[in-house]
């Protein structure tokens, strides 16, 4: 598909910070193979160009590890230590774009490289572009949906004995809004 400035309504080139206090993080898992269970990452950051060419854009993010929260003390410890996320071995999960394809002129895959727990390997999200506007200073806004589903074994994350209860498949869901900078 041949996608173009003209073909997506309000499309604004530049450059972008991604908005915390709009945006979220979040992700889930099965939990014996009967329910998932669910958590976010309460601290992250990250920068988007969208280009002349939209299919030129790009985009980096970083999540703060330690910043896990399923609401549920216990668990969160658990995913810090060493079975899952090992967060004071690798404080930062990143995700560094390395292409982009339209599906339609509103959703498009974004390939790029997920490193976790220090193994990097490529992962596609499947971006919808929620639009352009106005922020509540006049300064132009961006929204972003963005999914995934990763295998945790994949990048190490075995989950020790508690790992047979959880399940290897990680769907992870960005809602992001982005201010220009």
């Amino acid at each position: 598909m041949t996608t173009s400035v003209e073909t997506i309504p309000g499309y604004i080139a530049g450059n972008w910070t991604i908005d915390p206090v709009h945006s979220d993080v979040s992700f889930s898992v099965r939990h014996l193979g009967v329910a998932k269970v669910c958590g976010r990452f309460d601290t992250f950051e990250g920068s988007i160009v969208t280009a002349e060419n939209p299919l030129e854009s790009s985009v980096t993010a970083s999540i703060e590890t330690a910043s896990v929260n399923s609401n549920n003390k216990m668990r969160d410890d658990h995913i810090r230590n060493e079975d899952f996320l090992d967060t004071d071995g690798f404080p930062t999960l990143t995700f560094t774009s390395t292409g982009l394809r339209a599906e339609s002129a509103l959703v498009y895959q974004v390939d790029g490289d997920l490193t976790l727990r220090g193994v990097t390997k490529p992962v596609t999200l499947e971006l919808e572009l929620n639009g352009f506007g106005t922020g509540f200073d006049g300064s132009p806004v961006a929204g972003f949906t963005a999914t995934t589903e990763i295998s945790r074994s994949d990048f190490g994350v075995t989950g020790g004995a508690a790992g047979a209860a959880v399940g290897d498949k990680i769907t992870i869901v960005l809602e992001i809004e982005a201010k220009q900078a």
